[in-house]
């Protein structure tokens, strides 16, 4: 391989790592709200799954992929007033309803779908590339980072967005110390079940989001079980980020390099690697970073136990 093709390769490396990260990036910020608020919400790829439908439906239905997006939102946000009722109203074991959710999400999904689009093959037109004048057309860089779609390049907004909200407004520094001392925000008259509701909500819609950007954004149609674990590998990805949006950004731009080099490898007639040997890249990331990040974190003190009102 020579110089230009070398480079080639590495700047579509680049844009393709990108691209696959934008699901696990907005739902593994929207954990990093969950989590700061004391809630462990293992449900993330269930939510994902119908996020990645609505926004399938809607978009299908309406040929409008903004509508789309809103309807993953929504989506998502649903599955998780559904996992907020029953662990913090209700004050069920956090992973076993995430566990039930997940279930739920991919039941529900497969069903839906194969009852209303398996026979007639729908698809969607999805959100096309952004070609930036001028900064598209760099060498390298243009390929790399400025054809994208609107959607991936939201990823940065979203990622500073979440980190001005968690450390610069009063919300964020009471949702935080919800998951350090929900005793002390009690004590002080503010609402610590009212806090962890608004956070999985706001997390939840994250995940939906990112489910909808496979069917909108990356795909152009719905798939059974689409997601293939990023759910859970954007659990990985807060603990490995030290439940920063920021880190999460960057952890998950890691993680979509794996995904974007493991697909790119299997085009290669030279590479002798099985293929599933390369499938297995990500994977094989997550289980080696939750290994080697055991225990080293700063996880919020209170995650995933119930709060008791004074």
């Amino acid at each position: 391989m020579d110089d230009m093709m070398l480079l080639t390769f590495l700047a579509t490396l680049v844009g393709a790592a990108w691209r696959l990260a934008t699901p696990l990036i907005f739902a593994s910020i929207g954990e990093v709200f969950s989590e700061r608020a004391g809630v462990l919400n293992i449900g993330l790829e269930g939510t994902m799954l119908v996020g990645a439908f609505c926004g399938f439906a809607a978009a299908s239905a309406t040929g409008n992929i903004p509508l789309g997006l809103l309807a993953g939102v929504a989506g998502g946000m649903l599955f998780g007033l559904v996992f907020a009722f029953f662990t913090i109203t209700i004050k069920a074991d956090q992973i076993v309803v995430g566990a039930a959710l997940n279930l739920l999400g991919m039941g529900l999904t497969a069903f839906l779908f194969r009852t209303y689009y398996v026979s007639t093959g729908k698809g969607i037109d999805i959100a096309q590339p952004v070609h930036i004048p001028w900064l598209s057309d760099l060498p390298f860089l243009g390929e790399a980072f400025f054809r994208q779609n609107l959607i991936v390049y939201s990823t940065i907004l979203a990622a500073i967005l979440a980190t001005l909200v968690l450390y610069r407004t009063s919300f964020g520094l009471t949702l935080r110390a919800v998951g350090e001392h929900p005793k002390a925000v009690d004590v002080a008259g503010r609402s610590v079940p009212g806090y962890r509701y608004a956070a999985v909500l706001v997390g939840t819609g994250f995940a939906g989001l990112g489910g909808a950007f496979l069917t909108l954004g990356h795909s152009n149609q719905f798939v059974e079980g689409m997601t293939s674990g990023r759910g859970f590998i954007a659990l990985a990805v807060v603990v490995f980020a030290r439940w920063s949006p920021i880190g999460a950004f960057f952890v998950s731009l890691l993680f979509g390099l794996f995904y974007a080099l493991q697909l790119m490898l299997q085009a290669q007639a030279s590479i002798v690697v099985p293929y599933q040997v390369l499938q297995a890249l990500p994977y094989i990331m997550t289980i080696i970073t939750l290994v080697v990040f055991r225990g080293k974190g700063a996880a919020p003190s209170k995650l995933g136990q119930p709060y008791e009102m004074r």
